[in-house]
């Protein structure tokens, strides 16, 4: 019969597959297009400031941006949907992922939509039909093992704390911290610090630990926790997973700061998935 706790982290593996598999999920993406003041074009056409993959038209449109505002007016003749329905006028304004949900413009199985990363704005393109969707053949991770589940004794302050993080496009962004969460293994004691999400409620963790470039990702893993509650809260590293830019070369992944640099191996969660045989 199988324990509790490893059906329990096979199921959140499952999970996690479903998400990353997904028709929109970190695999349909096949593009990143970084946007300038003006027009923008958007098309499978050679030169297009947008490019989508050559079954889309060649024109679909342009994106004018100005004063940090993008609008998208579809070209004439081209089948488009904002979000799930026709567009209401000859321009949408396009909301970014910064704003909550961004807005998504679909047109021939296709979709994009804005992003926007400190004082730039990008388009991103999924294709379900991509490649890398296409080739996913699973994730091999470590064995379950119920000794890197860990309860940590959380230090918060009055109120989060800001904290400086960089990510793949060499800039750093300032976001909250809950705390810092203590936790023990083989008798000696480490520290992570969390950071709060939009949108999220449980604490967002950003790691590096000592197998980084061997059997996981050189530029370490994520995971999750769950707010501390009368001054505690667990760490899972069997639930370590990969960041997007693992996957795709068209996402804007955070690292992990300087804070967060485990001197162990932390031999629990997601391998490397360039890496090693698929399961």
């Amino acid at each position: 019969m199988t324990s509790p706790y490893p059906a329990q982290i096979e199921s959140w593996r499952q999970r996690r597959i479903a998400r990353l598999t997904a028709p929109d999920g970190w695999l349909s993406v096949v593009g990143l297009f970084w946007l300038e003041d003006g027009e923008n074009s958007v098309g499978s056409a050679t030169g297009s400031r947008v490019a989508l993959p050559a079954r889309a038209p060649a024109s679909v449109g342009t994106i004018r941006l100005e004063a940090g505002r993008a609008a998208f007016r579809p070209s004439a003749g081209v089948s488009v949907l904002v979000d799930g329905k026709p567009p209401a006028a000859t321009a949408v304004v396009l909301g970014p992922d910064a704003e909550g949900t961004p807005t998504v413009v679909e047109t021939g199985g296709l979709s994009f939509y804005l992003i926007a990363r400190q004082d730039r704005l990008a388009v991103r393109v999924k294709d379900p039909d991509s490649e890398a969707r296409r080739a996913f053949r699973g994730i091999t991770s470590f064995p379950i093992d119920p000794s890197w589940r860990i309860e940590a004794r959380v230090e918060q302050g009055a109120a989060p704390t800001p904290i400086a993080i960089p990510n793949v496009l060499g800039k750093e962004t300032s976001e909250p911290s809950p705390g810092t969460l203590v936790f023990e293994r083989a008798g000696k004691t480490y520290r992570l610090t969390p950071v709060l999400e939009q949108g999220e409620t449980d604490w967002f963790v950003i790691f590096a630990d000592g197998t980084n470039g061997r059997e996981t990702y050189g530029a370490g893993r994520f995971l999750y926790v769950s707010p501390a509650k009368d001054g505690k809260t667990v760490i899972d590293f069997n639930k370590a997973y990969n960041p997007p830019c693992v996957f795709t070369d068209y996402a804007t992944c955070p690292l992990p700061p300087a804070l967060n640099r485990l001197p162990i191996r932390v031999e629990a969660g997601e391998k490397d998935y360039a890496h090693g045989e698929t399961r």
